[in-house]
C-alpha cells in the first residue's frame, strides 16, 4: 500500500516559515537568559562601545550646529563711496540679491551706521565734536550656505568688489579657514574613534557567540546526526547576535541621552557667558532607531561569520 504524501499549500509553508523564524527568534532571546550574568556583562560592555562613537556623533551635530552660527563670520561688509546716492544704493542691494551666491542684503544707511557705533563705542561725547558723519554707507551680505567656506565666499568677495561704487568690501577668511580647519579635524578624528569602536563590537559578539557554540557542541553534533539543516543550526546563533546588537543599541541611545542631559546645565552656563542661547541637540528618534539598526546589523555580520567558521567545524565523532 502505497503512502500518499499530501504537499503543503505555497501560502501555508509561506506562513509557517516566518512562524519558524518568529519561533528562533524569541527562543534565541530567551537563550541570553541561560547565563544572565555574562549576557549582562556582554551587552553592558556593547552598550558602552556604541554609546561612545553615539556620544562623538551628537558633539558632531552640536559642533556643526555652532559652526551653523559662526558662518555668520563669513559676512561681507561692503563699504560704499560716501556719495554715492541712495537709489543707487537700493539697486545695488537689489542686484547683489540675484546672485545665486548671494543669500541676503542687509543695508545700513550713514545715520544708521553712526548710531550703531555711538552705541557701542563708548565715544558717544566725541561723536558730539565731528563736522560731519565720516561713516560710509554699508551693505552686510550674507552668502548662501554653499558659500559659506572660505573658497566661495572669498570668489564672491572679488565678485562684489567689481560693483560699481563700492570702495572696500571686507572679509576675515583668516577664520573662516580656521573654522573650517578645525571642523574637518573634528569629523575625521571622530570617523576614525567610531571605525575602532564599531570593530570593537564585531570582535565583541563574535567572540561571544564563539563561546556560546563551543558550550553546545554536543547538541549541535547531535542536530547535525538527525539531519537538521545548516541553515535551522545557524539560526538561533544568527538571531542571538541581532538581540545582542539591538539591546546594545538601545542601552548605547539610553546612556548618550543621560550624558546630553548630564552636559547640559554646563553647556547652558557657557553659553551664557557668551549671551547665547545654545542649546545641547540630542540624538533623537531617527538617530536613536538609525544606532540600533547599526547595531542590529554589526550583530548579524559578526555572528555569520563566527556562526559559519566555527559549526562548521563541528562534526559528529
Amino acid at each position: 500500500m502505497a503512502i500518499v504524501r499530501h504537499k503543503q499549500p505555497p501560502l501555508r509553508r509561506f506562513m509557517m516559515y516566518w512562524v519558524d523564524h518568529a519561533r528562533q527568534a524569541f527562543s534565541s532571546l530567551g537563550e541570553l537568559w541561560r547565563n544572565p550574568l555574562a549576557s549582562l556583562m556582554t551587552l553592558a560592555v556593547l552598550g558602552v562601545s556604541l554609546a561612545l562613537p553615539s556620544c562623538f556623533h551628537v558633539l558632531l551635530k552640536n559642533a556643526e550646529v555652532v559652526e551653523g552660527s559662526w558662518q555668520t563670520s563669513s559676512q561681507i561688509s561692503l563699504y560704499l563711496r560716501k556719495d554715492l546716492p541712495e537709489q543707487s544704493i537700493l539697486d545695488m542691494q537689489q542686484r547683489i540679491l540675484l546672485y545665486p551666491e548671494v543669500e541676503s542684503v542687509t543695508y545700513m544707511s550713514r545715520d544708521e551706521s553712526l548710531k550703531e557705533f555711538r552705541e557701542i563705542s563708548g565715544f558717544g561725547d566725541a561723536l558730539d565734536y565731528l563736522d560731519s558723519n565720516p561713516l560710509p554707507p554699508v551693505l552686510s551680505v550674507i552668502p548662501d550656505p554653499r558659500w559659506q567656506n572660505p573658497e566661495g565666499a572669498a570668489e564672491l568677495l572679488n565678485k562684489l568688489n567689481n560693483e560699481d561704487g563700492v570702495e572696500q568690501g571686507k572679509l576675515d577668511l583668516q577664520w573662516l579657514t580656521r573654522l573650517q580647519g578645525i571642523m574637518n579635524l573634528l569629523r575625521h578624528t571622530i570617523t576614525g574613534i567610531a571605525v575602532l569602536l564599531l570593530s570593537a563590537v564585531l570582535l565583541i559578539v563574535g567572540n561571544t557567540l564563539r563561546l556560546n557554540i563551543l558550550n553546545q557542541r554536543s547538541e549541535i553534533e547531535v542536530l547535525k546526526l538527525v539531519g537538521a539543516t545548516d541553515a535551522f543550526i545557524h539560526r538561533p546563533f544568527l538571531y542571538t547576535g541581532i538581540w545582542f546588537g539591538v539591546i546594545g543599541g538601545m542601552l548605547a541611545w539610553w546612556l548618550t541621552e543621560v550624558m546630553v542631559i548630564w552636559s547640559e546645565g554646563v553647556v547652558k552656563e557657557l553659553a551664557g557667558l557668551y549671551n547665547s542661547h545654545f542649546r545641547l541637540v540630542g540624538m533623537g528618534a531617527v538617530d536613536g532607531i538609525n544606532l540600533i539598526l547599526l547595531g542590529a546589523l554589526l550583530g548579524l555580520i559578526a555572528s555569520w561569520f563566527s556562526v559559519h567558521r566555527h559549526i562548521r567545524d563541528i562534526e559528529p565523532s
